[in-house]
């Protein structure tokens, strides 16, 4: 039988290239899922329903908020977000690693929740790096970005709750980086010794004859 998978939280202010990262992180890696959140912001151009988001109305939301449907929800610039909590404990319990990519105010709901939750905290290398990105992506008005950047420094105060930091200066380093610290948390004692439990039984076991 399996061990019981990881999760993953990852969160960084807006256009520290967190989501490109993610989805470079989970190609090819058959053990790793994202979950797709809800939300009532309205939808992106290019995005698609069910792929980058649920996109529900606000009414919908509370109504799956009273239901208790989600693991963790929080409100940003407006829009309520929020994770499915039977879709991650299903991916958990099949023996699936889950990255949530949430702020860091649903990082926190979620690590009450789930304390062996593993946190992961993405920085840009500058100020002056994270609103040329911001303005780069062509999403938002110049209001939009101001408030966004007005926000950054809160937002990144919290990355001492994080239990990796990673520095998105170099998009394959920081991309490396990532990958480190799947590696890492799949090779602990405790996934290792439900994976390998014949091959340690054997091990320990009486010597057979010479």
């Amino acid at each position: 039988m399996s061990s019981r998978g990881t999760l993953y939280t990852v969160s960084a202010p807006s256009g520290a290239g967190k989501t490109s990262l993610v989805n470079a992180l989970v190609t090819g890696d058959d053990g790793l899922r994202v979950s797709v959140s809800h939300t009532t912001r309205p939808i992106r151009p290019g995005e698609e329903d069910g792929v980058n988001y649920h996109f529900v109305d606000e009414a919908s939301f509370c109504a799956m908020l009273e239901r208790a449907e989600f693991l963790e929800h929080a409100r940003v610039f407006g829009n309520l977000y929020g994770t499915s909590g039977v879709w991650v404990d299903q991916q958990l319990d099949a023996g699936l690693d889950v990255i949530l990519e949430i702020d860091w105010q649903g990082a926190a709901q979620v690590r009450r929740l789930m304390p062996d939750t593993c946190a992961i905290f993405i920085l840009p290398p500058s100020r002056q790096a994270l609103e040329q990105r911001l303005e780069g992506r062509g999403q938002d008005d110049a209001a939009t970005i101001q408030r966004r950047m007005d926000q950054a420094v809160e937002e990144i105060s919290h990355y001492v709750e994080s239990d990796f930091l990673v520095v998105n200066e170099d998009f394959d380093r920081a991309l490396a980086d990532l990958r480190a610290i799947i590696t890492s948390q799949r090779l602990r004692t405790t996934r290792q010794e439900s994976r390998f439990a014949r091959m340690l039984q054997e091990l320990l076991g009486p010597a057979g004859d010479a």
